[in-house]
């Protein structure tokens, strides 16, 4: 074998290699909604002027993540304190602004202060790309910024806002309208956004009340679910793990147990067996199997804290058996994903909202005065690095193509060595 053919072949590895480890980020917590990256070599340290590639200002705060296709990244945000709500496409090479779309909402929304209009992210199917915008309703755009279609729900006037993002099932968009009332699932026709079914909730303006959580999809046996953590019957109540039919919206199992205050996305184990849910402000903890029929708390409950828990915004990650969490009041756990039981507990400092993102063996977390915490995935603790952007950051941390894509309050970055 010549040199040159040598220097080829391992030219064409190098190139397949990489292309088998680039994935896009076409949802808030990826591809499968598990908050689990496939990629490799992400950069491990970075700051406000080291390891940037690019960074673009954006017009107000938000605390929206980014969803990348290929050469667009997309990014959901408020103007005018929510009198306009665009979906902006930047290039992901350069940062270049590509397009903005706007639509209007003349509905004052009761949205708390750390929690701006269009908070939800985008999502695409590499073809549309899809927001809900809550009192401004959810529209759908191709990837030029031609709008295709726009629905309208009507009024979020829950005292904190909305939170949830859609996801995509098939050929369809499910989005969840409140909290607050009403309260509903609803999934659309991706190209006409015609509703295909409807699933009303329970639905209470309390502070104390209501879901925030976007739901996941899994593949469960023969059948999919579509899973959601929803709050109980009244106050007073427990909440609820639901498994819906995502193809016509009939409710399949519920297990009791949960909070009535839920901001976190279920965590998924291992061959979609199980989901955590996890409560807000001093709720518990609870793990359920999926695939059951009816009330399933007697039978798939595997286990739910008892003791008073801080308050969570951030979504955690399954990782080799066990489960990792951010606390608001800025401390990281490691529980066994079979018993719940606490493996370790560190203070990171601040206060994380950033949801964990797990990538090459390590987990990502960000609090809101701009330091991201790059930690092992192990049972045994170990902070790899701190990096600090001294902006706040409220949104989840976004993976594509060798990269992280961070939103900040004031701009929006992309990290990469």
């Amino acid at each position: 074998m010549s040199i040159k053919f040598r220097a080829i072949s391992t030219l064409v590895l190098l190139l397949t290699t990489t292309c088998v480890f680039a994935e896009n980020w076409p949802a808030w917590r990826g591809a499968d909604g598990k908050g689990i990256s496939q990629e490799t070599s992400l950069p491990q340290k970075w700051s406000a002027t080291q390891n940037i590639r690019w960074k673009v200002s954006l017009p107000d705060i938000g605390n929206s993540t980014p969803v990348i296709w290929n050469d667009h990244v997309f990014l959901t945000q408020a103007l005018d304190g929510g009198k306009r709500r665009a979906l902006i496409a930047f290039d992901r090479k350069s940062g270049k602004q590509l397009w903005q779309r706007e639509v209007l909402c003349d509905v004052a929304e009761t949205s708390h202060k750390q929690n701006p209009p269009c908070s939800s992210s985008a999502v695409t199917d590499g073809k549309s790309v899809f927001a809900h915008f809550a009192s401004g309703g959810v529209v759908a755009y191709d990837f030029s910024g031609n709008q295709l279609w726009h629905k309208k729900f009507g009024p979020v006037l829950h005292r904190w806002g909305n939170g949830g993002s859609p996801v995509i099932y098939k050929n369809t968009l499910i989005v969840m309208q409140g909290p607050g009332q009403p309260t509903f699932l609803a999934a659309l026709d991706k190209q006409n956004g015609n509703i295909v079914w409807k699933s009303d909730e329970v639905s209470i303006n309390s502070p104390i009340f209501g879901s925030w959580s976007t739901p996941v999809l899994l593949n469960v046996g023969d059948h999919d679910e579509l899973i959601l953590p929803l709050p109980g019957e009244k106050i007073a109540s427990t909440g609820w793990i639901k498994g819906y039919n995502p193809a016509t919206g009939k409710m399949l199992w519920q297990c009791d147990g949960l909070g009535n205050e839920i901001y976190t996305m279920p965590i998924v184990g291992p061959n979609n067996k199980f989901v955590v849910g996890v409560s807000g402000h001093k709720g518990p903890i609870m793990a359920v199997k999926t695939g059951g029929t009816g009330d399933v708390t007697a039978t798939h409950r595997m286990w739910r804290t008892t003791e008073k828990m801080p308050q969570r915004i951030g979504s955690g990650v399954y990782h080799d058996g066990h489960i990792y969490l951010s606390d608001a009041n800025g401390i990281a756990e490691c529980l066994d994903a079979q018993t719940g039981s606490v493996v370790w507990k560190e203070r990171l400092g601040g206060n994380l909202w950033g949801s964990v993102l797990l990538a090459d063996g390590k987990l990502h977390v960000s609090n809101l005065e701009g330091d991201t915490f790059v930690i092992a995935a192990s049972p045994k603790y170990k902070l790899i690095a701190k990096n600090s952007l001294a902006e706040p950051i409220y949104s989840a941390i976004a993976v594509s193509q060798g990269n992280l894509f961070v939103r900040t309050h004031q701009h929006l970055y992309c990290i990469g060595e």
